[in-house]
């Protein structure tokens, strides 16, 4: 779900550490000292210093890979979103959260929200998060070191006793509001083919008081929303900086049976093909080239790719459609309509376009490529981009960034229909971000170091899981 204001604050902060080189010590005499490196005895030996490395080399491979249960649907017509299962709390307790690479913070409903939705039409049961039904809860404050760092440093008037807010507009133009709380994550641990066993962590998430909009709604309602952003008030960046995982994750999102599959660390197969993330944006941008129309390349300005501040394309699993400028839209539209002149356009909604068409789409209209810098192409093929709403009718999935918003007329935003039925592996630590089309119902290997094994992360569907197991134990029926 795309920002339109960067991440929760507006902007993002990169904090670069440093660490002290420690070379030779020389003496009066050419040798080497006893390896007493401050001149008032204070220092480590040379053994404890490398014995201190050890044990850090020995945590930084002793990462976990974690796979996240997924469900829900890219389909604009069902659910229109994905989202992941997750334990919080001491005891843990499970909560339905969207997840979305477009956003910085994980939050869910809590014990007294306003306006918090109680119930979803996606056949889930909802629940909001109690802080003191956790042992292990504790409130973050305001001169705290998350809450200085997310917000770029002491907020105005800040107290000891006063706790540590935040306020998430999303790109819709529904909202978040509450308070910041740190508590215990529980996620399965990869440990075997397709096993898994529970662990814990620690992670700073958001306790949702107030919300607006479609948050608000039981439509597509869910507890919250993970989001798996570039900044540190992330999650992914949490688990990171406390030694618990990469910065490493992929997604299979499936856009046939629903849910997919998500998974932290690395992916070593299937191998994709890369493209260079653009550096220092609150996103994850990469850099668009050309777009092809099936054996036509579209003649576009030649800067409609640089839309100033936000360059290039936003990958964002929290979207559900693909919004791009005028400059594109429209050339590429009349082209896709060029193969089928004689069909009569209807808009629905007020918003999409859409066709009365009966034969097969993939044959009456042309597959769709998005060229990016270092020779990594995105197919996107007729039955993805137009979605069925009726059995002779099909709206298109590209929508005109220029009507939707004034900030973001120039955005180009690539949201599930184009990632749908492709594996994406975002690689935060080498700053790039590949693809490649797959059976997401499937299962893809992940590398442990540790033990220099190679597992199976295979395909979830939450809501077919769920049920799954409530007619086992005899609480659910048809």
């Amino acid at each position: 779900m795309y920002n339109g204001n960067g991440d929760n604050n507006g902007n993002r902060r990169r904090v670069w550490c440093g660490a002290k080189r420690f070379g030779k010590i020389p003496t009066s005499d050419g040798w080497y000292g006893d390896g007493n490196i401050n001149g008032d005895g204070r220092g480590k030996d040379l053994s404890a210093m490398r014995a201190h490395d050890m044990r850090r080399h020995s945590r930084l491979l002793s990462t976990i890979n974690v796979d996240l249960p997924l469900g829900g649907s890219g389909h604009p017509s069902e659910a229109g979103l994905y989202f992941a299962q997750i334990g919080l709390g001491n005891p843990s307790v499970d909560f339905f959260v969207q997840v979305d690479t477009g956003s910085d913070i994980l939050w869910v409903n809590c014990a007294g929200c306003d306006k918090c939705p109680t119930k979803s039409d996606l056949g889930l049961g909802l629940t909001l998060y109690d802080p003191k039904r956790s042992s292990t809860s504790r409130l973050v404050y305001c001169d705290q070191d998350f809450c200085t760092s997310t917000y770029d440093g002491p907020l105005p008037g800040c107290k000891p006793s006063l706790q540590c807010q935040y306020n998430v507009i999303y790109g819709d133009g529904s909202s978040t509001a509450g308070y910041f709380v740190k508590d215990n994550i529980q996620l399965e641990q990869v440990i075997g083919n397709l096993q898994s066993k529970s662990t814990n962590g620690t992670v700073v998430f958001g306790c949702g008081a107030r919300q607006s909009g479609e948050l608000g709604s039981s439509t597509e309602a869910l507890d919250g929303i993970l989001g798996f952003g570039q900044a540190n008030s992330s999650l992914i960046s949490q688990l990171a900086a406390s030694g618990k995982v990469k910065r490493m994750f992929a997604h299979c999102l499936d856009n046939d049976e629903g849910g997919g599959i998500f998974a932290i660390g690395e992916v070593v197969s299937p191998k994709v093909k890369t493209t260079p993330m653009v550096p220092n944006q609150a996103h994850y941008n990469v850099v668009m080239k050309e777009i092809e129309v099936g054996d036509t390349l579209l003649r576009l300005p030649s800067d409609v790719f640089d839309s100033g501040d936000q360059k290039g394309a936003i990958v964002d699993s929290g979207t559900t459609l693909a919004y791009l400028p005028s400059a594109i839209y429209e050339p590429l539209m009349a082209e896709i309509l060029s193969k089928q002149p004689r069909l009569q356009l209807h808009s629905v909604e007020d918003q999409f376009t859409c066709i009365q068409h009966m034969e097969n789409v993939d044959t009456g209209f042309p597959t769709v490529k998005f060229h990016f810098e270092g020779s990594l192409t995105l197919t996107i093929y007729p039955h993805e981009y137009l979605f069925q709403i009726r059995e002779d009718i099909w709206c298109f999935g590209w929508q005109n960034s220029g009507v939707q918003s004034k900030d973001g007329k120039d955005m180009i935003l690539l949201g599930d229909l184009v990632l749908s039925n492709k594996l994406v592996v975002y690689d935060v630590e080498n700053q790039t971000i590949g693809w490649t089309e797959y059976n997401c119902s499937s299962s893809i290997k992940v590398g442990d170091k540790s033990s220099r094994a190679e597992y199976s992360v295979g395909f979830h569907d939450v809501i077919s899981d769920t049920a799954n197991r409530l007619c086992s134990i005899g609480m659910y029926n048809s």
